[in-house]
């Protein structure tokens, strides 16, 4: 099931999204507030921006816009909202979207496309691990998609492995949609319970949340920790409400692939300038064929380097390469740049590690400072020595740690109204 635009030559792609853009463009400047608001003030007239190249005479459009303008967003009426949704609200207050029948038909397209490129097909039947419910796009997008693709899937929803277990075994799925560190309680549970995890019938899972990979596609900690113990394949995806829109893997693993039939992507300097080939900058994404809330030149606030030229798997649409980390939770420490899931990847090599929280902020000078918040049974001055020195080993510097309750932490990382856990608290923002 690969879209036939997909493994189109870079050069056919290009003139097809042009041509979405022209329409987008004219949409917007019909239908959205905000957006005939910004044309206007600007002096720009759409009609001279004809490629993907004269985007860079639209102002982007940030997060702070569609917190401060949500309303001004909507393009339709409200009695053509069929459903609403919230952002999770990582770096700032929550931002509401609204969708059509045609944005939830998008939606699950863009989902069943996502889980082919997986190979994912018609005769798996996948286990859902996120909520549906609490405004949450994703979980409706996973069962949208799972619908449209002919599969079967099982509404479990987050955490309790007991039942995520018994589910397992009555229904035999072959895939899991799920956070990649609960895969590891949920491994934990098997091995209490003489469950024997190969056994089981699980081939693959679709995760989303946290990163599986380093910069070069290797597994990271997580991952290898994962599959030391059930040998599954693991498949990164990556999305955010905002794009409607999903960037996975196929089998080759060397990125996540862009549909270039729902989004425009570029990758962007500090200046709003697209960086060379093949270095980081903010993805920035334009909607296509979006009626409720389209999004024209949206900074994401995600770090990212994209990568060209085709796949083995037949495709030859652009790759997502892993997220280097989210602009805003950049931190200069010590004179070291570095980016939370950097820390991520060291925490989760200390098996003695339960969970932890990594809270940034300002010191009385202005300086960045990090104190990261462990939960361990061993709290000895020798586990403490060997993690400090193995940031100094990978990042050159060690940040300040402390061993507190594993419910403290517990209640840091979910906090009331929480879709999903939070590893960062940034105090700078």
């Amino acid at each position: 099931m690969i879209p036939k635009i997909e493994q189109a030559s870079t050069q056919e792609i290009k003139a097809f999204q042009e041509e979405k853009l022209k329409e987008l463009l004219a949409y917007l400047n019909t239908n959205s507030t905000y957006y005939k608001r910004v044309f206007s003030k600007h002096n720009i007239n759409i009609s001279n921006i004809k490629s993907i190249e004269d985007l860079v005479q639209i102002p982007p459009t940030t997060k702070d816009d569609l917190q401060q303008y949500n309303d001004d967003f909507l393009c339709v009426p409200k009695h053509k909202i069929i459903d609403y949704v919230t952002t999770s609200g990582t770096l700032g207050d929550p931002v509401t979207f609204a969708l059509t029948d045609k944005d939830l038909e998008r939606l699950a397209y863009n989902e069943a496309i996502s889980f082919a490129c997986a190979g994912v097909t018609n005769n798996d039947v996948l286990q859902l691990m996120t909520t549906i419910d609490r405004r949450f796009m994703a979980g409706l997008a996973y069962f949208l998609g799972v619908r449209k693709l002919g599969a079967g899937i099982i509404r479990v929803g987050a955490g309790i492995p007991e039942l995520q277990w018994d589910s397992i075994l009555k229904f035999k799925p072959t895939y899991l949609i799920v956070v990649p560190s609960f895969l590891l309680k949920l491994i934990e549970y098997a091995e209490r319970n003489d469950i024997d995890l190969n056994a089981s019938g699980v081939k693959g899972a679709i995760c989303i949340g946290e990163p599986l990979r380093e910069q070069d596609f290797s597994l990271n900690t997580l991952s290898q920790k994962i599959t030391s113990k059930w040998n599954i394949e693991l498949f990164s995806t990556y999305a955010s409400t905002e794009m409607n829109t999903a960037f996975t893997e196929c089998q080759h693993q060397q990125g996540g692939h862009h549909h270039p039939e729902l989004i425009i992507v570029e990758i962007l300097d500090d200046s709003d300038r697209p960086v060379s080939q093949g270095e980081v900058g903010e993805l920035t994404i334009t909607t296509l064929g979006v009626e409720g809330m389209p999004l024209l030149r949206f900074k994401t606030g995600d770090m990212v380097k994209a990568y060209h030229g085709p796949c083995a798997c037949g495709r030859n649409t652009m790759r997502l390469g892993p997220v280097v980390g989210r602009k805003k939770q950049m931190i200069k420490y010590k004179g070291t740049t570095l980016y939370p899931p950097a820390m991520h990847n060291i925490l989760n090599d200390f098996a003695d590690v339960e969970s932890y929280i990594i809270e940034i902020s300002h010191n009385a000078i202005g300086t960045d400072e990090i104190l990261i918040k462990i939960a361990t049974k061993n709290t000895s001055q020798k586990l403490l020595q060997h993690i400090k020195d193995h940031f100094r080993a990978k990042l050159r510097v060690a940040p300040k740690i402390e061993f507190h309750d594993k419910r403290e932490i517990q209640k840091l990382q979910f906090p009331a109204m929480s879709r999903k856990p939070i590893h960062v608290i940034d105090k700078r923002l």
